[in-house]
């Protein structure tokens, strides 16, 4: 039974991106969305990018799947030197896939973003955290630090369940039709803020961008992949990392978090006691990341 009536309630929360009186409430996970860049890449593909701060070192921010860049500036928020974030292929304004989407080609945009910007360090969330995985296997000594931020894969797929609610979120995209695509965005927020004018922007700001720019059809792939075909090809890490994960969250399960944390040579784990962790842990989360990687 759908939680949520839609369209929303007209004192629902802002229906444009920019500052001003139509701005988001507080209480929602994403930041407004600043103007960006397409960079050519190495491999051929232009990509989203967004630059803020100044200064070395350089960080980079994967987002997960089906977000972007909105999604992971909270996480940079208090970060030093310049941050660097982007768009995976198949997101937002980067170009699409040619074919079925791998964490092969993730870690490509990634490790592009990354070299482009001289960057030292990366913070993978969800999806990224995965094509992180995937990169730290190819190249241990890419990074000096990295922050892994509700791994969802190690390397075994994602569970059936899992597969089935970002398969249909694909769908409902495609589709084009918004009631759809609403049911299967509502999950991302916590029960107790649904149905709330915070709850409601936030799901105003996601349906906007996906209905804007679209969700590549190949990045349904994905969700039957795994980002390594081994844990034991992260032993070479050399980077000092943080892995975030918590408890009760179905797309990015607390065991996840906690095998990642053993596969890597040098890794500090936290997992928080509930999910919705943007929403319930921000000014924490924000903190936990910033020390380490100020640190």
């Amino acid at each position: 039974m759908r939680d949520f009536r839609w369209p929303p309630p007209p004192d629902g929360g802002p229906r444009t991106y920019g500052p001003g009186p139509s701005a988001p409430r507080t209480g929602r996970p994403a930041l407004p969305e600043p103007p960006t860049e397409l960079v050519a890449t190495p491999h051929g593909a232009q990509l989203e990018r967004l630059v803020t701060g100044a200064g070395d070192p350089a960080t980079v921010f994967a987002h997960g799947f089906a977000t972007g860049i909105a999604a992971t500036r909270p996480l940079g928020s208090a970060v030093e030197g310049r941050k660097v974030f982007f768009q995976f292929r198949g997101h937002g304004r980067s170009d699409p896939p040619v074919g079925p989407m791998t964490y092969g080609d993730l870690a490509r945009d990634l490790r592009a973003i990354a070299d482009l910007s001289g960057a030292t360090r990366a913070v993978g969330a969800s999806l990224g955290a995965g094509a992180l995985c995937h990169l730290l296997a190819e190249s241990p000594g890419r990074f000096e630090r990295v922050v892994f931020f509700l791994p969802a894969v190690l390397d075994e797929p994602r569970t059936a369940a899992a597969r089935e609610r970002l398969t249909a979120l694909v769908d409902a995209v495609q589709s084009g039709d918004v009631s759809a695509v609403a049911e299967a965005v509502s999950a991302e927020t916590p029960a107790a803020v649904r149905n709330t004018p915070a709850g409601w922007g936030y799901l105003r700001q996601r349906i906007d961008q996906l209905m804007r720019d679209g969700l590549a059809p190949e990045l349904a792939s994905l969700t039957e992949q795994a980002p390594v075909a081994d844990r034991a090809a992260l032993a070479a890490v050399t980077a000092r990392a943080l892995v975030i994960g918590c408890v009760g969250d179905d797309l990015h399960p607390a065991a996840v978090a906690a095998e990642l944390a053993a596969a890597l040579p040098e890794a500090d784990l936290h997992v928080y006691d509930r999910p919705g962790v943007l929403w319930t842990e921000r000014a924490d989360l924000r903190d936990r990341i910033s020390a380490f990687l100020n640190g």
